[in-house]
């Protein structure tokens, strides 16, 4: 299984990994649209600049997006206003607005051929009950623009394009979508124009401080080839990246303290498929504000257009109890459903970092930490949040005032607000450590029928097992390397998920997703 994006643009760069020492003002982890976006703002100021990735550029979370370009984070601005106020709202807004022109400036001065084209964003309902969250989201939204002084309104409609009656939602123009990993590869080609330098397949197994600057330690990527499967390496080799900053741009962040990003987030699955339908396409993008979650846009694919729908949305490392709202076999269901004679071509999914606050955590990593700096919980929306945090970050590098540094402030030490959802994540990492523990059945090797996963216990000893579809078994130390929770298994794409911090890892062990870096123990 692989996105679209991925699959569309495999004939497009190598893997170039890292093959010697060197010097640098900044040193950028990370080579998805973040980390890119930042890396390009400095190498065009005249920074020097290193990317290092254990990945391929958009192997992971940015090639498995659904590239929706929008300040329409959902609900959120009228949230925003409640919780903060007017003014932190109208900042969110701006910021978000701003970054979908960000990206257009860019597109238009490299030049980047990346099907970006503006479109009307709809946040919609299917549920009378909800009719009011609606109503009070476009009075917010018109609210902070008259406050802007622009005609740019939000439109309560109850009527769209969509296949199914809706009770309300909420039409904003000036929106965008394009493909994601064409707009990466127009940012890589940019920044090595201006002198940046960028290299993949290379793992960064730890950040020191030596002296005054810092000291990133890299090696090639054992765990992939240049076709992003499984594969092991020659010769290990560990090389030296000395900056004055580095920039955490790696999803989540997998330096744990002082930090403590792990005790302020979760991670959410979500999943996308891509359909050829002899319907009418819709236009515009589209998505519920009530659960299940159903997203919609369309996609150019050669000469014609393919429907994207996304959803089915689940906490990382929880298998839901029924499918019919969860993962593929939910939105195959609707696919049916809505349009009767489609087919998927291809299927995706990934992960999201959740902050318990909704707004991201974009700034320095920590006060005991200076010239170090984050960028995480996008909360779904990374595609302008990842401009935003670009340029948040290369201003704080370049010594200029940030406008919205204050807003996304990531030493933000304010009370936690979604309380509900802090006992559910203490709960779920509590159960994680010791519960599950408690419950592992002591079932027989036998019980795990062939093309499948489990826990079972042998000597006493946790033993994660999967039986490939020929019966062939593969054992790993269910263990997750990040923080050491126990790790459950994910029989759709046969991976061990970690349900306190998101990690992942193949069946066979091998790292997949951080905040890990390390592979299972056998």
């Amino acid at each position: 299984m692989s996105s679209l994006w991925i699959e569309t643009t495999k004939k497009i760069g190598k893997s170039k990994p890292i093959n010697k020492n060197y010097k640098v003002d900044v040193c950028i982890i990370g080579a998805g649209i973040c980390g890119l976006t930042t890396a390009y703002y400095l190498a065009k100021n005249g920074t020097k600049v290193i990317v290092v990735d254990k990945e391929k550029i958009g192997a992971k979370v940015s090639g498995n997006t659904t590239a929706k370009i929008t300040l329409q984070h959902n609900l959120i601005y009228n949230y925003l206003i409640e919780e903060f106020d007017e003014d932190f709202a109208l900042g969110y807004y701006e910021s978000n607005r701003e970054a979908i022109s960000n990206i257009k400036s860019i597109i238009d001065e490299e030049k980047i051929d990346c099907d970006f084209e503006y479109v009307p964003n709809y946040v919609y309902t299917t549920q009378i009950e909800d009719f009011d969250k609606i109503q009070k989201e476009v009075e917010a939204i018109n609210r902070l623009e008259h406050k802007r002084s622009t005609h740019d309104v939000a439109e309560f409609v109850k009527e769209t394009e969509l296949p199914f009656k809706i009770a309300a939602g909420i039409k904003l123009e000036n929106q965008a979508q394009f493909h994601p990993r064409k707009y990466m590869f127009g940012l890589v080609k940019a920044i090595e124009k201006y002198g940046g330098l960028i290299f993949t397949n290379s793992l960064v197994t730890d950040v020191k401080r030596e002296a005054d600057v810092y000291v990133t330690y890299v090696g090639e990527n054992e765990n992939l080839d240049d076709d992003m499967n499984y594969s092991k390496k020659s010769e290990e080799q560990e090389y030296r990246i000395n900056s004055k900053h580095v920039v955490l741009a790696s999803h989540y962040p997998f330096i744990n303290f002082p930090g403590m990003y792990f005790s302020k987030m979760y991670q959410v699955t979500s999943y996308a498929i891509a359909l050829e339908t002899e319907n009418n396409l819709i236009e515009g993008m589209y998505i519920s504000s009530n659960e299940p979650t159903l997203s919609f846009r369309t996609a150019q694919y050669g000469d014609k257009q393919l429907l994207i729908m996304a959803g089915g949305n689940h906490k990382t490392g929880f298998s839901p109890n029924s499918e019919d709202f969860y993962g593929y076999k939910f939105l195959e269901k609707k696919a049916k459903e809505l349009f009767p004679n489609s087919k998927i071509l291809y299927k995706w999914n990934t992960r999201d970092c959740i902050t318990l606050d909704k707004i991201p955590y974009i700034g320095e990593f920590s006060y005991f930490k200076i010239n170090m700096w984050v960028a995480t919980g996008f909360n779904k929306w990374g595609m302008t949040t990842s401009n935003v945090a670009a340029n948040i970050i290369s201003d704080g590098i370049l010594e200029k005032e940030n406008k919205y540094a204050k807003i996304y402030d990531s030493t933000r030490m304010k009370p936690i607000k979604n309380k509900e959802e802090i006992m559910n994540m203490a709960e779920q990492t509590v159960k994680s450590f010791i519960a599950n523990r408690i419950k592992i059945p002591k079932e027989d090797l036998f019980a795990i029928k062939n093309d499948n996963g489990g826990i079972i216990r042998i000597d006493g000893n946790s033993v994660g097992i999967y039986k490939d579809s020929k019966g062939e078994i593969y054992t790993v130390n269910p263990t997750c390397t990040h923080l050491g929770c126990l790790l459950t298994w994910n029989n759709v794409d046969k991976t061990w998920d970690c349900p306190c911090h998101g990690s992942r890892f193949d069946y066979t062990g091998k790292n997949i997703y951080e905040p890990a870096i390390k592979n299972l123990g056998h």
